[in-house]
């Protein structure tokens, strides 16, 4: 039995789609978790980052932030905040946030250092203050990147927020862990298509942000 004969009667067997266990539910759960870590993330990370590029302070830090970050495993972060934290939320949440900060938050930096100073100095010399030079110039132009930061930190979150099944979290990871477990294939297979179709959906909701927010004359090509 091939992958597609696996996911055809994962999807096609009418068990899947009702109650606690049944796609609709799972799938809320993985987004769920998605935009929570994604929101505590984004809440960190782009200050930190907007501030910084914005002085030109701070890169060195940054930096060794986004490689200690990067570097942590999330599943044995997960297991260590399950055995100090028990049982809930925390300990799901920490990992997917700690995975998370480092794109928005270097992205970010590196957004708004790398724009074109002579827009800035203009709006500087035409008397406007730092704030306002921030979320009036520098903030629309640097869009475009900061999304991409974001955008990347989603689909890491998407397809690492399958770890909370291995602590009795729910999730489209629920499929693939109690697959693996009950050596369903089936399971496995119609849990990794779905983590695999939420990270496209993932990919042109940001696209479709980034049409809508991003201005014309700052936007990139296609």
């Amino acid at each position: 039995m091939n992958i597609l004969n696996y996911a055809d009667a994962f999807f096609s067997d009418s068990a899947h789609w009702q109650d606690y266990d049944g796609i609709p539910a799972r799938l809320g759960e993985h987004v769920q978790y998605t935009l929570m870590a994604l929101g505590i993330a984004a809440a960190i990370g782009l200050p930190v980052g907007l501030l910084t590029g914005h002085t030109g302070r701070g890169g060195n830090a940054l930096a060794l932030i986004a490689t200690s970050g990067r570097a942590l495993p999330s599943f044995g972060l997960m297991v260590l905040m399950f055995i100090l934290l028990g049982l809930g939320m925390a300990p799901v949440m920490i990992p997917l946030v700690v995975l998370a900060v480092p794109p928005i938050l270097v992205t970010t930096n590196e957004a708004m250092r790398s724009l074109d100073p002579a827009p800035v100095d203009a709006a500087r010399g035409m008397g406007m203050g730092e704030a306002q030079v921030l979320f009036r110039v520098e903030l629309p132009t640097a869009l475009p990147l900061i999304l991409s930061g974001l955008r990347s930190a989603a689909i890491q979150i998407v397809s690492t927020a399958t770890i909370a099944a291995y602590v009795s979290f729910g999730g489209l990871g629920r499929y693939i862990v109690d697959g693996l477990y009950q050596r369903d294939y089936e399971k496995v297979v119609g849990g990794a298509t779905l983590v695999a179709g939420l990270a496209v959906a993932t990919l042109l909701v940001f696209w479709a942000v980034a049409r809508l927010a991003v201005s014309r004359g700052v936007r990139r090509p296609g």
